[in-house]
């Protein structure tokens, strides 16, 4: 079921009387700015809406495809651009081959006084979006700062999502080199953690394109040099986010390596060990097997000779167990 909520401001004041069947009035009005949120849209409701705004229909489709790029495309008369919002589960899953992250798709028309932004799925905190126009103000500036601020929550997200994969691959790193380190799962969750940076990196990386394009689409001049320090600062975060992503993902695959060779490091302790227990245990087996021969030999039938063979398979398993373990064989 379709789902509509909006807001309104005159003169950059917020105002309380939005109506969604008067949206062409508004957007033609002096002097107003709106936003409109559309959640779960029906196709034709949108489609009429479209016809009523003049936008692209091929935009229209991209907003209500299932799968769609991270990008924006400049039109003559609007922009349409498709983004991603990331936010963290909480709590974690408990299984651990399950993701962390929770990505949802929204899609934007900027008009020259209005934002319509559209949603397919309920994940997405729209409300932090409101929140966020009334924190940085600004709607004197136009649609611009509206958009700003859907942006801005949108990175924040994306902030979050990397600093709680970066905190996971630290615990991953403790696990790796702790003394008595569960190897049960490790390469499970570093997998997971991969798949979760490789998806996170599709979102992230395309949004320098989207802000350079939004920034520079001159819908208002009057009030396009007064966010420029604003989209500058957003152009900047952005960045951070893509190099910190980047460098995440190199860091897991470091791991994911070592991880490997601890293994490798690990089989060769064991066959070491098992080689100088093996030399060890082939002393006394040559030693009883010479005397079991059907041989006379000094101490035949004695107690003398069961002493002395017993001191010399004792006195060469100490020798070889101290020469071993000097070599850090054992």
């Amino acid at each position: 079921m379709t789902h509509v909520r909006g807001r309104i401001w005159r003169h950059g004041k917020p105002q309380d009387d939005f109506e969604f069947a008067a949206i062409s009035d508004c957007l033609a009005a002096d002097d107003t700015l709106v936003w409109c949120d559309i959640y779960d849209p029906d196709h034709e409701i949108l489609t009429e809406l479209a016809e009523e705004l003049n936008l692209n229909a091929w935009a229209v489709e991209d907003a209500l495809a299932d799968a769609e790029r991270t990008k924006a495309v400049v039109y003559r008369t609007h922009t349409f651009f498709t983004v991603y919002g990331v936010s963290v589960k909480d709590p974690p899953p408990q299984d651990i081959s399950e993701s962390t992250l929770q990505i949802s798709r929204i899609s934007g028309f900027v008009l020259p006084r209005g934002l319509i932004t559209v949603r397919l799925s309920e994940k997405f905190d729209i409300d932090a979006v409101s929140r966020r126009f009334d924190e940085l103000g600004g709607q004197e500036f136009g649609v611009g700062s509206l958009v700003h601020g859907l942006l801005d929550v949108v990175v924040d997200g994306h902030f979050d999502a990397v600093q709680a994969l970066d905190d996971s691959i630290e615990n991953l790193e403790d696990d790796l080199f702790a003394d008595r380190a569960p190897r049960s799962g490790l390469q499970r969750k570093t997998f997971q953690l991969r798949k979760d940076l490789v998806a996170l990196r599709r979102v992230v990386l395309p949004m320098r394109e989207v802000v350079n394009a939004i920034q520079h689409r001159r819908m208002d001049s009057r009030t396009a040099v007064e966010l420029d320090a604003e989209y500058a600062d957003l152009y900047d975060h952005v960045l951070r986010v893509s190099e910190w992503t980047e460098s995440l993902r190199d860091m897991v695959t470091t791991v994911f390596e070592t991880n490997l060779s601890l293994q490798d490091a690990h089989l060769n302790t064991v066959m070491k060990k098992l080689t100088g227990w093996a030399a060890i245990i082939a002393v006394p087996t040559a030693i009883t097997g010479y005397y079991g021969q059907n041989v006379l030999y000094p101490g035949i039938d004695t107690v003398a000779g069961f002493v002395a063979s017993s001191a010399i398979i004792i006195t060469l398993v100490i020798a070889l167990y101290l020469m071993f373990k000097k070599k850090d064989w054992l």
